[in-house]
């Protein structure tokens, strides 16, 4: 839920700058969908495996195990 609420606050801060640079600076500004689709799915996949991979990694650990290491 945090990297697709992170991706959606990207999304509207990516149209605003870029809107305000077009504005303010006169640069033509093109935003496709495909590029808002890249970088949403690229958030997102990032923030599922960088959660899942270190909970999946801590899952397999014995906990008696894991409380000695510590």
């Amino acid at each position: 839920m945090i990297s697709v609420a992170g991706g959606f606050l990207g999304i509207m801060l990516g149209f605003i700058a870029s809107f305000g640079v077009s504005s303010i600076l006169g640069w033509p500004v093109a935003i496709t969908s495909a590029s808002i689709i890249i970088s949403f799915m690229v958030c997102v996949v990032t923030g599922v495996f960088f959660g899942w991979y270190p909970a999946r990694k801590a899952s397999y650990l014995d906990p008696i195990e894991a409380l000695r290491y510590e």
